[in-house]
């Protein structure tokens, strides 16, 4: 297999590079690598810049703003996006509800909604999972009752990440109870200023908020909001989640703050010493750096195997081995830091340094990655019956 880029491909890499590296404001940047949670402004901007630059949706049709670029220009588009400090375009709008819209969307709803969900003039919020329909999502019992020209959405959802931004929330329905699960399942648009919606935070482990529950008591919803056919929402939902699962494996962000943690570590020990010096922690950054280096290949090798837009099985593979070392990237960052992780949450003007007040935060907060995008136990699954063969 050939793994080293043509010409034109480092070109293009350099291209992306020197984009992210000077376009995006430094602010965004600078709180990236602080490892510090960005603001509603600050996502908006970033975004702004990149569809301003005409690459912010790359995976859309072209005459919506879309670039007819390989997947191996994606993934450096992505990589090199991450390894900046730049946090990608705002999935619910790039890669979830756009590509909806605009494979499956009336002309009407294309023109209304893509240039402003490209630009994020309008922020989505994804309203998919509820109490009792996660995993298996197409129990969901959200109902969407069609009275004259409307519908009369009742129910609730969870999980709804940042919807405390969301002018907009693409939801899953409920349409027909009399039919099997997946057959009675719409995809309707909501704007979430209509009377009876309400937003509820849900406070995490590590203090913040970023998921919320929302809830519908007889909202009054246009039906020109439904996209495509009533009933065939399920179809549209499996699109959604392919997509999804495309650049699911942090590469670039995941070697960009094991870096940091190398660099951090060389004065991280009494007196200024260098932890790098102890043999296990050493051991530890050499470990991942190792598999990180054979995850990124294993990346290039699922992006050469992709065809037709589809992602490749071994995107499994990408999904769970990404999210692990995600994860295993934060717990060394806990014991970089020593008892100064417990500063979580030290004022401004704490001794501690900053990368260390946030190691217990981000540790706890990236629990959630083994869970969302198809939780780690579905991608192994996934993994034993496609690639393995191995039938229960």
């Amino acid at each position: 297999m050939k793994l080293q880029l043509s010409d034109e491909d480092i070109a293009f890499r350099e291209e992306m590079r020197t984009f992210f590296t000077t376009q995006i404001p430094q602010d965004i940047r600078d709180t990236v690598a602080a490892r510090r949670e960005l603001s509603k402004d600050q996502i908006v901007r970033s975004m702004q810049a990149m569809n301003a630059a005409g690459i912010a949706v790359p995976n859309w049709p072209v005459e919506w703003g879309g670039k007819d670029w390989t997947p191996l220009q994606r993934h450096i588009w992505h990589e090199e996006m991450q390894l900046a400090g730049v946090m990608p375009p705002l999935a619910f709008n790039a890669s979830m509800v756009g590509p909806v819209i605009a494979a499956f969307g009336s002309q009407e709803i294309k023109e209304r909604f893509l240039p402003k969900t490209a630009n994020l003039d309008i922020w989505w919020s994804q309203g998919f999972s509820e109490p009792d329909a996660g995993s298996d999502l197409a129990s969901l019992r959200t109902t969407a009752v069609k009275e004259g020209d409307e519908y009369v959405v009742n129910g609730q959802k969870t999980w709804t990440t940042l919807g405390q931004y969301g002018d907009w929330i693409f939801t899953l329905v409920r349409t027909d109870p009399d039919v099997k699960k997946q057959a009675g399942i719409s995809f309707l648009l909501i704007d979430m200023t209509s009377p009876g919606l309400t937003v509820r935070p849900i406070e995490l482990i590590d203090g913040g908020h970023e998921v919320n529950e929302v809830f519908f008591d007889n909202v009054r919803v246009p039906a020109e909001n439904l996209v495509g056919e009533e009933n065939k929402g399920w179809d549209y939902a499996k699109f959604l989640l392919g997509n999804e699962r495309v650049g699911v494996a942090p590469v670039g962000s995941t070697k960009r703050t094991l870096a940091q943690a190398k660099e951090y570590a060389k004065t991280a020990g009494a007196g200024g010493t260098s932890l790098l010096d102890d043999p296990l922690v050493a051991a530890q950054i050499a470990e991942l750096e190792n598999d990180l280096l054979a995850l990124e290949l294993t990346a290039l090798r699922v992006v050469a195997n992709s065809a037709d837009g589809k992602p490749h099985p071994a995107s499994s593979v990408l999904k769970l081995q990404g999210t692990v070392l995600q994860q295993a990237v934060t717990e060394l960052w806990v014991d970089l830091a020593g008892p100064n992780a417990l500063a979580t949450g030290a004022a401004d003007g704490s001794d501690v340094p900053d990368l260390a007040r946030v190691a217990t935060t981000n540790y706890l907060n990236y629990r959630k990655a083994s869970i969302y995008g198809g939780s780690n136990e579905v991608q192994r699954q996934i993994i034993a019956g496609t690639i393995l063969g191995l039938r229960g």
